[in-house]
């Protein structure tokens, strides 16, 4: 047996709202449109659909990378000059083809959204199964600094990866109607769910099902944290649910922002009993391309439990966060939306200043 003492893990992160200290940012360089897929109809806007099936596996436009550049460079700024240290993924363009023994993906998507993918929970590192294929292997790109924080004392797990087999998706699938119950795009053959599907508040994770999370992810995930959480599902009215992070976002200590269009608060978890959850003003859209929703204004980033990283144009949603008693801290990030995230999606929080603790009921 090694005499070596483990190295005191830099990896620690409970919640989304304590004191930011390490954060991992995401790139739109070397990006493509997504390839055509069931997965991506299920998910996509309808009035996007006709464009993004026309430009299928092609690199992204550049204006649009161009703008998210721009956009991401404001982000950085503020972050560094906040003192927070910046990391980022490997370059690794997307726009190259791929197989498995399965199935062939004519490009991949982009390294914008590292939240996504991975997973932090303490002081680990999950990767989790994507239900897209043409992000099967995105997580390569950050296998440096996964490879890092391991060696600093982090725990690294891996979520079973799957095969993503053409039964698994429901072909034929159609969104449903607003009076309609909720379908999903992906079956139970396979264990599949996004990291962006679940928020952290210490002891309690809240998530939501979609086209991205089945049931089989789910119960993997509550298998694999044991006793250490509880896991609490938020229901969401969207009929084409995609990450929890547009509809149930948390900010501090028993406050949280949710969706006026997918929530009803009176259907929230007992959990949150004693939370002051309040619905999120209207988004402010100006000239975006919406390739996502519209909600992606509520994807917000707490650099600590007082101060806010909010879109600059969202003036309603600043008034009200200020009156709430929150600093709201203006950036510009409506380009970066075509991308399909904000904020919260752009970074992956790798150690904040706390504890893990309970705030729930």
């Amino acid at each position: 047996m090694s005499n070596q003492s483990t190295p005191k893990a830099i990896v620690n992160s409970h919640n989304e709202w304590d004191p930011l200290e390490e954060v991992i940012v995401g790139r739109v360089t070397g990006a493509a449109v997504p390839p055509w897929h069931v997965s991506l109809r299920s998910t996509a806007p309808r009035h996007a659909w006709s464009l993004l099936e026309g430009m299928s596996g092609r690199p992204a436009p550049e204006p649009l990378v161009e703008a998210a550049q721009r956009d991401l460079d404001a982000l950085l700024g503020i972050l560094e000059s906040s003192g927070i240290e910046v990391r980022r993924p490997d370059p690794l363009p997307q726009t190259g083809a791929y197989s498995t023994p399965d199935w062939h993906c004519a490009a991949g998507y982009s390294l914008a959204n590292p939240r996504d993918l991975l997973m932090v929970l303490g002081d680990e590192i999950l990767e989790t199964p994507t239900a897209w294929r043409s992000r099967y292997f995105e997580t390569h790109a950050y296998r440096s600094l996964l490879h890092e924080y391991f060696r600093t004392g982090a725990r690294w797990t891996a979520a079973p990866k799957p095969r993503l087999t053409d039964d698994f998706y429901d072909e034929g699938y159609v969104v449903p109607g607003k009076d309609e119950p909720v379908r999903y795009s992906v079956s139970e053959r396979d264990c599949t769910f996004d990291a962006a599907d679940f928020v952290r508040c210490g002891r309690d994770i809240f998530y939501t099902r979609s086209n991205v999370t089945n049931e089989f992810g789910i119960e993997w995930l509550r298998r694999h944290l044991g006793e250490r959480y509880r896991i609490h599902r938020i229901e969401s009215r969207s009929r084409q649910p995609m990450h929890i992070d547009t509809t149930f976002m948390p900010l501090a200590p028993g406050k949280a922002l949710i969706n006026p269009d997918n929530i009803v608060r009176e259907q929230l978890p007992a959990a949150l009993d004693d939370w002051d959850c309040r619905y999120a003003p209207p988004p402010v859209i100006k000239g975006v391309l919406e390739l996502s929703s519209v909600w992606l204004t509520m994807n917000v980033l707490m650099l600590d439990p007082q101060r806010v990283l909010v879109e600059a144009t969202q003036e309603p949603l600043m008034e009200m966060l200020d009156a709430w008693g929150f600093t709201p801290v203006p950036c510009p990030f409506m380009g970066y939306y075509v991308y399909g995230g904000g904020f919260h999606c752009a970074t992956l929080d790798i150690r904040r200043r706390g504890e893990l603790r309970s705030y729930c009921k």
